[in-house]
């Protein structure tokens, strides 16, 4: 029937709006650092079962196939693509990069995530205090607490995590060791802006390692990581977007036609 081409075909309008909106987000933090990209998955819904397959006919035969009509398609999820980002080299002092598997841990409001989030963000600056905090106008803190002695003429950051504050004379002092948290499955996190996620049930508890330690990535001092989102594969995937939202729309168009064409019989 018409009315089924037609609420099938609105599925597809619905969902691939839904993917516009993904391949937008991802476009417009193309220079976002730390950006991940996302995709939207979709799957079918339901079949109208007209025939069952195997069902024995007349000859004594069985039917080797049947007759299933999908009634359209939804998003089942959309998925963040964790794939490391290039470093980008900045020179800062205090700009980390993680390098493999890991996240900064950061001191948030009690009511996200339990007080504690996670970023592959590492554009740190000592506050007033010294303390090492986000520059993102939040200002939060990194965990670890590392504290940034005023008289420390340079800083320094392994690719182990161990941060040592020199002296004018000469005398170094380590101030702490960073501790990055990685995941089972980064893709369950829960990302509530600012370059932040917050655990979930799907992404598991998080496994604290010193950096280099048991899988856990490196830290590189004075770099970004860049955003892993590819500008042309996105284009590209717009692309294909609009061209199957224009193929759906007329569906649509033709399901319309053939119900006027049926309502009209009456008149012959």
């Amino acid at each position: 029937m018409s009315s089924t081409a037609l609420n099938t075909s609105a599925t597809g309008l619905s969902a691939l709006t839904t993917q516009l909106e993904v391949i937008a987000n991802n476009l417009a933090n193309v220079d976002t650092d730390a950006f991940k990209a996302s995709r939207a998955n979709f799957a079918d819904l339901l079949y109208m079962q007209k025939q069952q397959p195997g069902v024995e006919n007349v000859a004594g035969q069985y039917n080797p196939t049947g007759i299933s009509v999908g009634l359209g398609t939804r998003v089942s999820g959309i998925q963040a693509n964790f794939q490391q980002g290039s470093p980008r080299t900045t020179g800062m002092p205090f700009d980390l990069c993680i390098q493999g598997d890991g996240f900064f841990q950061i001191e948030t409001n009690d009511d996200i995530g339990g007080g504690i989030a996670y970023t592959r963000l590492g554009t740190f600056i000592p506050n007033n205090e010294g303390q090492l905090v986000l520059a993102n106008g939040q200002g939060l803190p990194l965990i670890p607490d590392i504290v940034i002695p005023q008289d420390a003429i340079g800083v320094t950051v392994t690719l182990d995590g161990v941060v040592t504050a020199t002296f004018q004379t000469g005398q170094q002092t380590q101030l702490g060791t960073l501790v990055l948290a990685r995941f089972v499955n980064p893709s369950g996190l829960l990302p509530v802006g600012n370059n932040l996620y917050i655990e979930t049930q799907a992404s598991g508890d998080p496994i604290l390692n010193e950096p280099l330690e048991d899988g856990t990535g490196s830290v590189l001092q004075g770099a970004l990581e860049s955003s892993n989102v590819d500008p042309v594969t996105q284009l590209v995937q717009l692309i294909q977007t609009q061209r199957a939202f224009e193929m759906n729309s007329q569906v649509i168009q033709a399901a319309n036609s053939n119900w006027q064409t049926i309502n009209s019989l009456w008149r012959y």
